[in-house]
């Protein structure tokens, strides 16, 4: 290999003795990162080949944290094209390393090569003489270990009392065939460089997110004086316990800041903003602070860790919205003008994305003084986390340079690498993407927009495919600035369904507050709902909605919480890449199933089969024609189809007749048991 180096140019990688080329996942030819969470299985593959013809074989190696190697038998795909690939999954969180490592199967040449000449009597001998001194390589380099077949093999090939044909059968038996899976004889190992894997915690992966605006919890117009009282931290966290026992995850919070008075806008993003208008959360900073603050009306910080302690309380992670962008009452706008952009006419640039504008929003500059921008940041951040918060949605990531975010990301890692990053960039697929690669663990999707069938299975066969490597997608029916057509017009039908779809597509899903009440009116003009919450305060008057309540039964509560019961006890719904897509005759009913071994449960499978009518107008009928491999099952085999919603069971088998839609239920979430 030496002088093989000493003639290429530099950087010119040699071939191994066993070439291994174009080992997969790699995310941007190895520079960066791929992705998993604890437990998480994913597929390493690679081309690994030889000359001539004998055996070889492949193993994908994955290095913990500790430096210690676990192995994985890989199998081979496609002979003719020299695929190989290994089903990997780490058990816990850090920096790990993978390889795969190509080599040279003496093992399976020799049993190739003597099953033809033994059995035709051609060289008998001498293969087999062949076969124990291969035996005695493979003792000399891994040791007689405990219940090795190995010694009693060789003396068995090499006993000519008996025929050739019974030593071979003898040496090649079932027992030495585990054996040599088990323990593999690897001659001119040659291992692919290392790359590198994080692998984060769950909640990275799997989650369902709730969103609020503090000071709409606990808000009331005061009936003798007709103002708002906006709520507070605490009134939010008495919300908090009806949020967990829909079964969420994480409680997000919209920005927490003092909000600056110049442009403020008003109701319906009006610019003539009335004495009480509270503004918007994202116009940050006034005379009482900045990032680093919170609004005098919703409290002080000792409230902000009451809120924090009783969300723990609750089993839920805190998540505080991060908007990079300042108001023009911003502490920032005196002590750092540096930080934003000036205009030829000497004003500084406010937020705009046409037709949209955001007069009462500066978006802050990075590229006058990062270093001191990028420290500031850095300390903002810190207090937040000093706080309890484990989570950051951040704004509009993709209006500040991506090498920001990726130190950023990577400097908050090195203390705390339980934080996780959620990207709010609606925007072109390369940023989408480029974020996602630069640390952020999640991802905001075009979801809301995708509502027929072929184009919800091509998206999803694209973000559960090479991307899924480094970008992870949250699916968000709705949030505070989008409000779909689809939404608007669909009815009841389609807020159950677009949720049951987000619940189940992806491991991540969230949805915004007045979800349950299905809060269906657009502002005119605009994809976002009319008296819009970030521009005014929002009393929806929980209590209506409880038993007894004069709304009692006409919220999506019960379903929702179904919803993320469901999650939770299904196991195949906690990863992204097991998703399968099923076929139907009608093209409005998509059918998609997500499969996993359970491990330490004698091999027992969770499979969750989802059959959905898009159409949220009519009842639709058709045949199912599913892929039963995919299920866990035969072809010919019968299942019984169980429906987690309804609760109803079937039995059904390769073709299934379904009805959906208003009339019925508009989606099945089944449960797949054999019979």
């Amino acid at each position: 290999m030496h002088l093989l180096l000493e003639t290429l140019p530099d950087g010119v990688l040699p071939f191994g003795r066993i070439p291994v080329q174009n080992v997969q996942p790699l995310v941007d030819g190895g520079t960066r990162p791929a992705k998993s969470v604890e437990h998480e299985e994913f597929t390493v593959a690679a081309q690994v080949f030889r000359e001539g013809h004998d055996a070889v074989n492949a193993t994908a190696v994955l290095t913990d944290p500790d430096g210690v190697d676990r192995h994985f038998p890989m199998r081979v795909d496609n002979a003719g094209l020299s695929w190989w690939s290994a089903t990997v999954a780490a058990d816990r969180p850090g920096w790990w390393t993978y390889r795969v490592e190509g080599w040279s199967d003496p093992w399976g040449t020799w049993v190739h090569d003597a099953t033809i000449k033994v059995e035709a009597d051609v060289d008998a001998e001498m293969m087999l003489e062949e076969g124990a001194r291969m035996l005695e390589r493979c003792l000399a380099e891994q040791g007689d270990l405990q219940g090795s077949p190995l010694t009693e093999a060789v003396s068995l090939l090499r006993d000519t009392v008996r025929p050739a044909v019974d030593r071979l059968h003898a040496a090649t038996s079932a027992p030495m065939r585990t054996w040599f899976a088990k323990h593999p004889f690897r001659e001119m190992v040659s291992p692919s460089p290392a790359y590198r894997l994080l692998v984060e915690r769950e909640l990275a992966l799997f989650g369902a997110w709730y969103e609020i605006f503090p000071r709409s919890e606990g808000a009331y117009l005061d009936p003798e004086t007709g103002e708002w009282r906006s709520g507070t931290l605490r009134t939010a966290a008495e919300r908090l316990r009806a949020i967990a026992a829909m079964g969420f995850d994480v409680v997000y919070l919209t920005p927490v800041h003092p909000i600056g008075s110049t442009a403020r806008k008003g109701k319906n993003n009006t610019l003539n903003a009335e004495p009480r208008d509270p503004g918007s959360p994202y116009a940050i900073g006034s005379p009482d602070g900045g990032h680093d603050s919170i609004h005098p009306d919703l409290g002080t910080f000792e409230d902000f860790d009451l809120f924090v302690r009783a969300a723990r309380r609750n089993g839920l992670e805190v998540a505080v919205d991060i908007a990079l962008q300042a108001s023009p009452d911003h502490p920032y706008v005196e002590t750092h003008p540096e930080w934003f952009t000036t205009r030829a006419d000497g004003t500084i640039a406010y937020a705009e994305n046409p037709p949209k504008k955001y007069q009462d929003i500066y978006p802050l500059n990075f590229d006058n003084d990062p270093a001191g921008a990028y420290a500031e940041m850095r300390r903002v951040i810190q207090v937040w986390i000093d706080h309890g918060v484990t989570l950051f949605r951040v704004d509009n990531p993709h209006t500040k340079p991506v090498q920001f975010w990726q130190w950023l990301i990577a400097d908050v890692a090195k203390d705390h690498p339980e934080i996780i990053w959620l990207s709010e960039a609606f925007t072109k697929p390369a940023m989408m993407h480029s974020l996602a690669k630069a640390g952020f663990q999640q991802s905001y999707t075009y979801y809301a927009w995708r509502n027929m069938r072929w184009e919800l299975e091509e998206y999803l066969r694209e973000l559960s495919g090479e991307s899924a490597a480094y970008m992870r997608p949250a699916f968000w029916p709705t949030t505070h600035d989008i409000l779909t057509p689809y939404m608007q017009y669909g009815g009841p039908t389609a807020w159950t369904l677009r949720a049951a779809l987000a619940a189940t597509l992806v491991p991540t899903y969230g949805i915004y507050a007045g979800y349950e009440l299905m809060e269906n009116v657009a502002r005119q003009g605009a994809e976002e709902q009319v008296d819009n919450e970030k521009y005014e305060y929002k009393d929806r008057h929980w209590e209506d909605y409880e038993p007894g309540g004069a709304k009692a039964g006409q919220s999506l509560v019960p379903y929702l919480t179904k919803l993320n019961a469901i999650r939770k006890a299904h196991p195949a719904l906690h990863w992204l890449r097991n998703i399968r897509f099923h076929s139907s005759e009608d093209e409005n009913i998509i059918v998609f199933s997500k499969s996993r071994v359970l491990h330490g449960a004698e091999g027992r499978r969770d499979t969750i089969l989802v059959v959905a009518n898009l159409d949220p107008h009519a009842t639709r009928g058709g045949w199912l024609d599913l892929d039963m491999p995919a299920l866990g099952l035969g072809w010919d085999e019968q299942f019984r189809a169980r429906d987690l919603i309804s609760e109803q069971t079937w039995i059904w088998k390769q073709h299934s007749w379904v009805r959906l839609g208003p009339e019925t239920h508009p989606v099945h979430v089944i449960e797949v048991r054999s019979i």
